[in-house]
């Protein structure tokens, strides 16, 4: 087992051994897309919304290096046809990209160091491939994946922090880009990967109009598409959580709900669900992100109005956004328009893909929202 290949189904297992709301019907989903021209996949979602368990999840589900049919044995994934024959079938590469941006190096080595550490741990566990010391990392996985005969699934946690996190740092940015596109983008690539799932908060950049990884299928906040009931706990999930932890629904109904998620009318958010069942007793649980920061600045001094805009919609209104503008990146937040699609990005606003309209999901954000209009 190592850090980044095949890193076991511990995570997951501790998952399982606490409240757990079956979403294993993900990986059904997941399943349909191997080894097909939507065998990448980019889901992302606000923070506490699951994206580490799912990942976690598929990291156990595919591993072949751990036997985790107990793991999955009594979950929804379980009655799919395709169960049997991915269970712990490959090779799996799994990265936190906050492992690396939470490190005291120079935003601008973050690409290099992972390259480094993952091309390591590659030689470690295939040696016999004979590689060069000029070698990138899709030279080496495709060599790897050439000599033994494999095909390996990524999974890449938080995808986005050294976009989130680099403070308008393009080189860094443009670096990191640069390295999924030569390992997404290549004419190596689908010999490489039967599949790549990443997770993170903001959807992949843009590039004028145009997504850098346009071979990715996106699921996001505004359009999550096959995924909706995974992106959160449903309404019949968290009632039969209320019902057997003995706690008012309609409590946690005004605390929690009110996204909208493409066909999933009501969708509630898992951490804070979860958190006032553990303490019997609802309030917020919110933790603000570095993004938020960086717009809550434009949202105080009235940008375009938006602080006008900000106390309309904690009165209850709804308010018209463009979605489509914004390049994902937090450096070129340009308008009024860009700010409101970040804040649904970050959960802060739901969104009615029907009316292209946003408002303020519940009594949790409203109270963040609050706070931050007050300066606290």
């Amino acid at each position: 087992m190592g850090m980044y290949i095949n890193i076991g189904n511990s995570s997951f297992q501790r998952a399982r051994n606490s409240e757990y709301v079956d979403k294993s019907g993900l990986i059904a989903v997941v399943n349909q897309t191997l080894n097909t021209e939507r065998s990448f996949s980019c889901v992302t979602r606000c923070r506490r919304f699951g994206k580490s368990m799912a990942a976690k999840m598929l990291c156990a589900y595919y591993d072949q290096s751990c036997d985790s049919r107990k793991l999955f044995e009594d979950l929804e994934i379980s009655q799919s046809p395709s169960y049997e024959q991915h269970l712990n079938q490959y090779p799996v590469i799994y990265l936190d990209i906050t492992n690396f941006t939470t490190r005291d190096i120079n935003q601008t080595e973050i690409v290099m160091l992972i390259q480094k550490e993952v091309k390591e741990e590659i030689s470690f566990f295939y040696p016999d491939v004979i590689t060069s010391p000029d070698d990138d990392l899709m030279a080496v996985l495709t060599k790897t994946a050439d000599h033994y005969k494999v095909k390996f699934i990524m999974i890449i946690d938080e995808w986005d922090a050294i976009c989130r996190e680099t403070n308008g740092n393009s080189d860094a940015m443009d670096k990191y880009v640069n390295l999924l596109r030569r390992l997404f983008k290549g004419s190596n690539s689908s010999q490489v990967f039967a599949g790549v799932y990443m997770t993170g908060i903001l959807p992949i950049k843009k590039y004028n109009t145009q997504s850098a990884l346009n071979n990715f299928t996106e699921y996001t906040m505004i359009n999550p598409g096959r995924m909706s009931s995974f992106f959160g706990f449903t309404k019949a999930e968290t009632q039969m959580l209320a019902a057997k932890y003995g706690m008012n629904f309609s409590d946690l109904e005004k605390w929690y709900d009110g996204y909208q998620m493409g066909d999933e009318p009501s969708i509630f958010n898992p951490n804070s669900v979860m958190s006032a069942l553990h303490d019997n007793f609802c309030q917020s649980y919110w933790s603000s992100t570095g993004a938020f920061d960086t717009v809550s600045d434009y949202i105080k001094m009235n940008y375009k109005g938006l602080k006008d805009d900000v106390i309309a919609l904690l009165s209850g209104s709804k308010a018209k956004v463009n979605t489509t503008k914004f390049g994902n990146d937090m450096a070129a937040v340009r308008n009024r328009d860009d700010v409101l699609t970040v804040l649904i990005h970050l959960g802060y606003l739901s969104y009615d893909r029907e009316t292209n309209e946003c408002f303020v999901p519940n009594y949790e954000v409203a109270g963040e929202l609050r706070k931050m209009l007050s300066g606290r």
